[in-house]
This record gives structure tokens, C-alpha cells and sequence, in this order.
């Protein structure tokens, strides 16, 4: 009989260990706790039920990035196969794994901020100032218009007003805000 696949949230508890076979393969277990809540129809609320327990393994790349990503109280979900039962404890071993959303934004490698969004904005700074990296578009690059060689992306007038509406709140006037068709 193959092992049944099963999907489990919780929360990391711990820290993640990762260990190599002779070979180089890497190895990490973790493990996750997780609660069901259960509703109480005499009090007419949610409460929490037993934890769960996992203990969790997983192999190769997922290892690593898993060792990587994870730390104590990170809510994750996880594909698996229950290997075992014993201990009071759900073996799993982990096919598939993410960070749950629902608390927390997580950034990938691609989908990282760029350093301008960290960049302190001095409160003396004029709205041209802020605005300058738009005006560096190629000529011919007007409002509603995009730029050479992009496609779907937004068109070159909203950088410019996203940067300053974002930056500059109170210096928005009426004129400045985006018409009900999406453009300016």
C-alpha cells in the first residue's frame, strides 16, 4: 500500500536541522505543531484542540531552501507522506513546502524590493526631486504612453505619480488624482 499524501498547516517550533549523507545529499527535519480549533456549541465560540505534532523531512534542494527560509514560529504548509506514527508525534516526509501568506508577506529572490524603497526621503525633498527617476524616460515617452520594449507593464505616467502620491500625500491636489478610466 503507498503511502497516503496529506496537507498540514502550523508553525515551525524550533529550529530547522539539516545534515548530509555521505554522498552530499542534503537533509533537514523539522518540527511543526499544529492546532485545530474546534467550535463549542454550548459557549458559542472557536477554541483551540489538541496540537499536533510533525516531525518533518526533507530532502535534497527542498532541504536546503527549507533550511534557508524556516525559522521558530514561521506558519508554513506542507505536501507529505506519513511515514510513521510513534512517539505521539506525525512523521512526515515533506514533498512540497511554503510559507503560509496569512500573517506575513514572504519576498522571493525575483520579487524582491529594489533598494530605492528602503531610501530615506528627507522631509525637505521637493516633489521634483522625487519624481527625478521618471524623467529620465526616453523622448517621446508622454502621459498614457509606455516605454520602448515594454509590454504589460504600467504605462510611464504611473511611476511618476505612484512615487509622489507615496512620497508627498499632503501635496496631492485634486487635479493630480487619477481619473474613474484609469488614466491621469
Amino acid at each position: 500500500m503507498a503511502p497516503s499524501v496529506t496537507h498540514v498547516s502550523g508553525t515551525v517550533t524550533g529550529d530547522v536541522e539539516v545534515r548530509f549523507t555521505d554522498s552530499g545529499v542534503a537533509v533537514c527535519r523539522f518540527r511543526l505543531t499544529q492546532t485545530p480549533t474546534q467550535w463549542d456549541a454550548a459557549a458559542r465560540q472557536w477554541r483551540d484542540g489538541t496540537p499536533i505534532r510533525y516531525v518533518c523531512t526533507a530532502w535534497r534542494h527542498l532541504a536546503r531552501n527549507a533550511t534557508e527560509s524556516l525559522t521558530d514560529g514561521v506558519s508554513v504548509l506542507v505536501t507529505g507522506r506519513i511515514t510513521e506514527i510513534r512517539d505521539n508525534a506525525v512523521y512526515l516526509s515533506v514533498d512540497d513546502l511554503g510559507i503560509s501568506l496569512r500573517q506575513r508577506i514572504a519576498y522571493t529572490e525575483t520579487s524582491l524590493p529594489s533598494p530605492a524603497a528602503a531610501a530615506p526621503i528627507s522631509p525637505t525633498a521637493s516633489v521634483a526631486s522625487v519624481a527625478a527617476p521618471a524623467a529620465a524616460q526616453p523622448a517621446g515617452a508622454g502621459p498614457g504612453s509606455r516605454s520602448a520594449g515594454q509590454t504589460g507593464g504600467p504605462p510611464a505616467w504611473w511611476e511618476q505619480r505612484r512615487t509622489v502620491g507615496w512620497h508627498h500625500p499632503a501635496a496631492r491636489t485634486p487635479a493630480d488624482a487619477v481619473s474613474p478610466n484609469g488614466g491621469p
